[in-house]
């Protein structure tokens, strides 16, 4: 069962060594995601599962000590995710996984087992809701570390330029998030998302479907911002 969770944004630009000159901007965020990761730890899992986006429409496994590393973006910098168990071959994790590893090392989780979970950015949102129910079946105390921003349309230097319809898009959201509202999250428009460009889409309805057990979980908004143009949001759940 589902006993808590975390969202946070999982732009590579989180990292300071990543940002450099730019860094300070989001400190505030940063400080966001180490609460709600304080959250996490405060509820003892059994275990827990990073979920972020992939490419595609399918759903991707990383055992708890598949590496990843910030390379790709001109940085000297490698993470991974929990503890080295032997399972270090294989593929590397994708961006939004390598954000959420540099958080769990960065706030020195070392409590429950974890592993990673990519959902395709296109995976349809019955698939999403399936995969959480799944994994919050897996054990008797489940917390959820869900990686993915919001629009990247927010401003007309944003990534995927202006589009008016971003901030209604994103505001929806962060009501959701707030309020741990799963029938908000089910309901968010796959086309929508895609159209601009919420790398969250599929993450959050994962958490939606992961929820659907505990019904006494609370919500609460902890950071809400665009910069960049880029809607980030952190949320706990529990």
């Amino acid at each position: 069962m589902l006993v808590a969770a975390a969202a946070c944004p999982c732009p590579p630009l989180l990292v300071p060594e990543v940002a450099v000159g730019a860094a300070p901007e989001l400190e505030t965020a940063r400080a966001a995601c180490t609460d709600a990761l304080g959250v996490l730890a405060a509820a003892r899992p059994g275990l827990l599962v990073v979920v972020g986006p992939v490419d595609g429409a399918g759903l991707e496994t990383y055992p708890e000590g598949t590496a990843g590393s910030f390379r790709g973006f001109g940085v000297d910098l490698d993470v991974r995710l929990g503890r080295d168990r032997g399972a270090t071959a294989g593929r590397e994790l994708p961006y939004g996984l390598a954000v959420g590893a540099w958080l769990l090392e960065r706030t020195g989780w070392a409590d429950a087992p974890l592993e990673g979970r990519g959902v395709g950015a296109a995976l349809a949102a019955e698939r999403c809701v399936e995969e959480g129910e799944r994994i919050a079946a897996r054990a008797e105390r489940v917390a959820l570390l869900v990686m993915g921003d919001a629009s990247a349309c927010r401003t007309l230097k944003a990534p995927g330029y202006l589009d008016e319809r971003a901030a209604p898009f994103d505001a929806g959201i962060a009501r959701a998030l707030g309020a741990a509202d799963t029938g908000a999250l089910r309901a968010l428009d796959t086309g929508l998302a895609r159209e601009l460009k919420a790398s969250g889409r599929a993450p959050w309805q994962v958490l939606a479907g992961a929820a659907a057990g505990n019904p006494s979980l609370e919500g609460a908004l902890l950071y809400e911002d665009a910069p960049y143009g880029v809607g980030y949001l952190v949320a706990t759940w529990s």
